[in-house]
């Protein structure tokens, strides 16, 4: 071989190692590296990454929660190479931070593209659970876990499960994943196919799975349906407990469907007979019908004719005479009661009822027990500016107007001398059934003075009693009847200086003259001045005509004589 050709040669085979020798550059610290499995001793494997001493990696990282992986010599592993030479001369490897590494990578990927990753639950911690992603260790929220709330995550635990990320940060290491968001997804889809199957009208068969206040929810086979309480039957229902059970078969009809929300309505009542068809024919206005008295309110009760078909008794309707008492002081739930029919309404589907007009209406029945001019007794419930209210038979009262306590003396005056709880007797003046009203009269008693009055009239010359003496004249009672009146100062007596009502003494009697009496009116004045001044005048005519030459002194002197004898 010549010079040029040795020359020639060893530049290729220099050329060939400085080629070799970038191609074998050992690995750098911090990054994934490949490697063969040499040896396995007891729980460490020996992996030769192209370095001048192996390293070596603990058995359990290659094994994981949900993987148990098994490896051999001669197997291929990606490694994470942390130090290329430790102080044993050995390099520093690791299986776990080169999962790490390589799920990072993935995951980043998938969450930037939405797609859902699988990992596996393998511990609680407060507020949720660790989900292993393959080396990646992420954070499930306990809300995020399901739907519903579980409480024994167990049958969870350990099992390769789908997982939506809902946030990453790779410098603080920290993945929030959740598997209620990929269960709510799967169901949408489920939700959507079954809505598509579905068609309003429909008679399906499902299970009661919840049961709430206002109704039950039904599985309808992947999908649920809201049976409200209202639909469940024609007739009250108070709870969905009263007629269903969780777990319970039933037939629903498919009422409404939500296309947009796939909410979906069902009812019960609808696959039976509708009870208000041909309600007015069956219970007609007037008829009487018994029920059960099915709830109580502030304003009625309501009352059950049958399944399906209650009406309202209202709170004026359930008495004649208790008009201010709460319904339940009435009835009782579940008391059967009979009622009559007020009014009906197909359209909003009411039934007005009467309770009271079962019953004979207590004015009725007290005008034909007591009519006009009938005597009663009765208690004083209530005093008034206006009169008296009585409690009489029946249950019902009776008013007594203030003008028809007293023949002569005003009543505000007389309305004093009753007390409440008093029993006192009355006379019937007049009873309108129509606006529940009874006139009584406590003066009629005694009968009307003015039309017992006899002889009374205007004119004529009566004697009075005096009953009491006033600084402006005398309280008096007409002799022979029940009539009083007031006489004043001015008519006491014809001369001014003998008007004083201080001259009379009480029981003390005179005569006067009736100078008003009017029946209508109820007025009746006496004066003696008037008397006095008619004698005088009769006086001056008998004497004038028997003697002619009598004085005018000696006529007045025989008047007041004459006078004096009949005053005495």
């Amino acid at each position: 071989m010549s010079a040029a050709q040795t020359l020639s040669s060893a530049r290729e085979d220099f050329a060939a190692l400085l080629e070799e020798s970038f191609t074998l550059a050992e690995p750098a610290e911090g990054a994934v590296v490949k490697g063969i499995v040499v040896a396995i001793e007891k729980d460490l494997a020996i992996i030769d990454i192209g370095l001048k001493t192996e390293g070596r990696v603990a058995l359990k990282e290659f094994a994981g929660p949900g993987r148990d992986q098994v490896i051999k010599v001669g197997d291929e592993v990606e490694v994470y190479l942390e130090r290329v030479e430790n102080a044993l001369g050995e390099a520093v490897l690791s299986r776990d931070k080169a999962r790490r590494e390589e799920s990072w990578v993935r995951l980043e990927k998938a969450f930037n593209a939405t797609e859902k990753v699988t990992g596996v639950i393998f511990n609680q911690v407060k507020g949720g659970f660790t989900v292993d992603l393959d080396g990646a260790v992420a954070f499930l929220p306990r809300s995020q876990v399901d739907i519903r709330p579980i409480r024994d995550v167990g049958p969870l635990m350990h099992n390769p499960q789908p997982f939506q990320i809902l946030k990453m940060d790779r410098r603080r290491g920290n993945i929030v994943v959740s598997r209620r968001t990929v269960l709510e997804e799967t169901r949408a889809e489920q939700r959507h196919e079954l809505v598509q199957n579905l068609e309003e009208g429909q008679v399906i068969d499902g299970v009661v799975k919840n049961i709430t206040d206002y109704g039950a929810f039904v599985d309808l086979g992947g999908i649920d349906g809201l049976l409200h309480v209202t639909d469940i039957a024609w007739r009250r229902v108070n709870h969905p407990t009263e007629v269903l059970n969780i777990g319970q078969t039933v037939k629903v009809k498919i009422i409404k469907i939500n296309h947009e929300t796939h909410r979906i309505s069902l009812g019960m009542k609808q696959l039976l007979g509708d009870p208000w068809e041909g309600i007015e024919a069956k219970y007609p206005v007037g008829a009487r019908f018994k029920g059960r008295v099915t709830n109580i309110t502030d304003y009625g009760a309501f009352v059950e004719l049958e399944p399906g078909i209650e009406g309202l008794i209202h709170v004026s309707e359930m008495s004649w005479t208790k008009k201010n008492v709460h319904p339940g002081k009435i009835v009782a739930t579940s008391q059967e009661v009979e009622v009559a029919i007020l009014e009906v309404d197909p359209v909003k589907r009411r039934i007005s009822l009467g309770l009271k007009q079962t019953l004979q209406n207590p004015w009725e029945a007290f005008a034909e027990k007591y009519p006009s001019g009938a005597t009663v007794e009765g208690e004083v419930k209530n005093k008034t500016e206006f009169g008296l209210f009585l409690g009489l038979d029946g249950d019902v009262d009776g008013m007594v107007h203030l003008s028809d306590l007293d023949w002569n003396r005003p009543g505000e005056q007389v309305i004093d001398e009753f007390k409440k709880g008093d029993v006192i007797k009355a006379v019937v003046l007049d009873v309108d059934v129509e606006k529940e009203r009874i006139s009584l009269g406590v003066k009629q008693l005694a009968g009307d003075p003015f039309q017992d009055s006899g002889e009374i009239r205007k004119g004529a010359i009566v004697t009075c009693e005096v009953l009491d003496v006033k600084e402006g004249g005398v309280d008096v009672k007409i002799a022979g009847s029940d009539l009083t009146t007031f006489v004043k100062r001015s008519e006491l007596a014809r001369d001014r200086g003998d008007q004083r009502p201080d001259r009379f003494a009480v029981g003390e009697k005179f005569d006067a003259r009736v100078i008003l009496f009017d029946r209508k009116a109820r007025k009746v004045q006496v004066s003696i001045k008037a008397l006095e001044i008619a004698e005088e005048k009769e006086a001056v005519a008998q004497f004038g005509s028997q003697d002619s030459g009598a004085s005018l002194g000696d006529i007045l002197g025989a008047a007041l004589k004459k006078a004096s004898e009949k005053a005495d």
